[in-house]
């Protein structure tokens, strides 16, 4: 990844369920979050970021960002939230981060509440929406409407926040013809940037009852990277990033028997984008009884994807072509998502 293109570092503080109105069925968030369920206060945050000047991958060119996640951040009261955002800003003044960004709920977004995150300098607002189909979050206990969504939206907008949408398909009730119809409503939306969290049923929720009982099937890891490769592509190909698949590998998530079922994997975004770089370059490929032996010339930092992990992205081209690819062979000159075919 160039210069140019990496990613902003962010530094997460967690608030786990603070400021939620009530548990959804899938949510333990001390376990995604690998964060004991309690207040967090400004000292707590203050001694955060001093941990992370002190780290030797802070990287102050990335433009690092603080982040607010695990609860819904405009949920909690007025004071509290002063006094976290309090705590950041001497850092903001003397140059160590860049920006603020937060999560919470489409339906937590108070007129007051926006002005006060103004006030302290908050640039970027995460939308848990989930879904946009409103039965599936009423099955899921989320407590807001598709509708809360867009008018949250619309309201980010208009205070001047840049506005991310979380989405989690395989939710109770959801398919994937309906996650389409998600997608095509966010795309609406038009927001700067997405996230994608297959749900997963884990230990202590309602979802893993409702899955114990047989009242829920969740998604496959094949179905999840085959669904989150379509919704990354049409994001993509309109101009909206989409910046995480999966949830972080925390130690308390990764504990034996936390996650009970579930598109589980570690590497689920690698997953994605190898599936999805793949999709461009069949059309390139032979087809199947015009090679025996192939070579396949790509720019260097595309060969992780075209490989796939564990190489199983070379079995599926195999599969594809019907001749044994003999060697990847690093070409820069070729442009990104470009692959050229020697027959050998």
């Amino acid at each position: 990844m160039s210069e140019k293109t990496r990613r902003p570092l962010i530094v997460p503080i967690f608030i786990p369920n603070q400021g939620c109105p009530h548990r959804c069925v899938f949510c333990r968030q001390e376990k995604i979050t690998d964060r004991p369920a309690h207040p967090v206060k400004g000292e707590a945050v203050k001694e955060i970021l001093d941990a992370a000047l002190r780290s030797p991958r802070f990287d102050p060119s990335l433009k690092p960002e603080v982040a607010f996640y695990g609860g819904t951040f405009t949920g909690l009261a007025e004071e509290k939230i002063s006094e976290l955002l309090e705590a950041v800003i001497p850092y903001l003044r003397k140059g160590f981060f860049h920006s603020i960004r937060l999560s919470t709920r489409p339906d937590a977004l108070q007129e007051g509440k926006l002005e006060l995150l103004r006030k302290f300098g908050v640039s970027t607002v995460e939308l848990g929406a989930q879904s946009m189909d409103n039965r599936v979050l009423d099955l899921s206990r989320r407590g807001h409407s598709a509708e809360d969504t867009v008018a949250g939206v619309r309201g980010l907008r208009t205070h001047g926040f840049r506005v991310g949408i979380q989405l989690m398909p395989g939710l109770p009730g959801d398919t994937e013809e309906g996650f389409r119809r998600t997608v095509d409503r966010v795309m609406e939306l038009r927001p700067d940037m997405v996230r994608l969290y297959p749900a997963l049923v884990i230990r202590g929720t309602e979802l893993e009852t409702r899955y114990l009982e047989g009242l829920y099937r969740p998604l496959t890891l094949a179905e999840a990277v085959r669904i989150c490769g379509e919704a990354c592509a049409r994001f993509e190909a309109n101009g909206i990033p989409v910046i995480r698949i999966g949830l972080m590998a925390s130690p308390s998530l990764l504990e034996e028997d936390t996650i009970v079922a579930g598109p589980w994997h570690g590497a689920l975004g690698f997953l994605v984008r190898s599936r999805i770089h793949r999709q461009r370059i069949e059309p390139r490929l032979p087809e199947p009884g015009r090679a025996e032996r192939i070579r396949l010339r790509v720019p260097r930092r595309e060969i992780p994807l075209v490989r796939g992990y564990e190489n199983a992205g070379l079995r599926e081209i195999e599969a594809k072509s019907g001749a044994v690819v003999v060697e990847v062979r690093p070409d820069d000159s070729l442009l990104s998502g470009q692959v050229e075919v020697d027959v050998l």
